[in-house]
């Protein structure tokens, strides 16, 4: 008879992700965590479900056109809300301020590289590339800081997965694009087209770089299965950061890109929100008490909202 390592009626732990190459990446990650921090789960009891997300699925078109970041989760969250699986893997900054009733974060792992990735064949940074380049993007964050910086670029549509995106730079669709660094990083992908932007150049999307899990309110079990992978500093960057978006009732629709650092007590929240060509630009920092990241996001928040309106 077999022994009973878990309370549901499976007798297993199912993940729920997305099925691209990063977020499979991403799902592994947290089976083999889980295995690790806990005796009793091991590859048999954990089992991976795919989902198809309509995010993933209509690729002609920027989500802010059908409908933003809910896009990525709605098909996942609707599992979880019914039982189908017990945890869900999402890259953070896919995940819109507000969840649906019953359903949290109950875990965040160590953030990776928060930067982006500028690639082209042609130039090492925005600045190199000739006059009228064409830069492939769907972030409208991307694109308002990039026309910022260089308002004489042609900005084309560029969406997909990380290895779709880089067949279309080879196939010269544009001459430059960018990417999240963390995703390379963790598909483990070396291309000599990589160059790294730094934060004060263009400042990166909340919560870039670091993975959540998504359970449901009720289920105990998997909050005391996921407390030891939770990563505190990174928690408490993101809580600032997506307080901050949310004060701005920040989505796909609008420009705005946020980084929290914490120096010893001190947390430092950058923010800054655009218009869709750069034209509007407003930045501002807020710093103080890194246990309280909600307090710092709401004064931040507020600034730039005032700023901006």
């Amino acid at each position: 008879m077999q022994e009973t390592v878990l309370s549901n009626d499976r007798n297993s732990l199912i993940i729920g992700t997305r099925g691209s190459k990063l977020a499979l990446a991403q799902a592994y990650e947290v089976k083999a965590l889980l295995i690790d921090a806990h005796d009793h789960l091991n590859d048999d009891n954990i089992e991976i479900n795919v989902m198809s997300t309509r995010g993933d699925r209509v690729l002609d078109r920027n989500l802010s056109e059908i409908g933003g970041k809910g896009l990525f989760t709605e098909e996942i969250e609707l599992a979880l809300e019914k039982g189908d699986i017990d945890i869900a893997v999402h890259s953070l900054k896919d995940m819109p301020t507000k969840l649906p009733a019953g359903l949290e974060l109950a875990c965040y792992l160590p953030r990776e590289d928060v930067r982006d990735a500028f690639l082209s064949s042609k130039a090492s940074s925005l600045g190199d590339l000739p006059q009228g380049a064409v830069v492939g993007t769907s972030s409208l964050r991307r694109k308002a800081q990039a026309l910022a910086l260089r308002p004489d670029l042609e900005i084309v549509n560029f969406r997909g997965n990380v290895q779709t995106r880089l067949q279309k730079l080879d196939d010269k669709v544009a001459d430059a694009t960018f990417l999240a660094m963390a995703g390379l990083n963790r598909l483990a992908i070396n291309d000599d087209r990589i160059n790294p932007v730094e934060t004060a150049d263009i400042l990166p999307a909340v919560a870039q770089g670091a993975i959540t899990i998504e359970i449901a309110s009720h289920n105990n079990e998997m909050m005391t299965l996921l407390a030891p992978l939770n990563h505190k500093e990174t928690e408490l960057r993101v809580r600032a950061e997506r307080h901050m978006l949310d004060i701005l009732d920040g989505s796909c629709r609008t420009p705005i890109a946020g980084l929290a650092t914490i120096d010893g007590d001190v947390m430092t929240l950058k923010g800054r929100v655009l218009d869709d060509d750069g034209n509007m630009d407003f930045y501002d920092e807020v710093s103080g008490d890194k246990n309280n990241p909600e307090a710092i996001g709401e004064k931040l928040g507020q600034l730039l909202k005032c700023a901006s309106s």
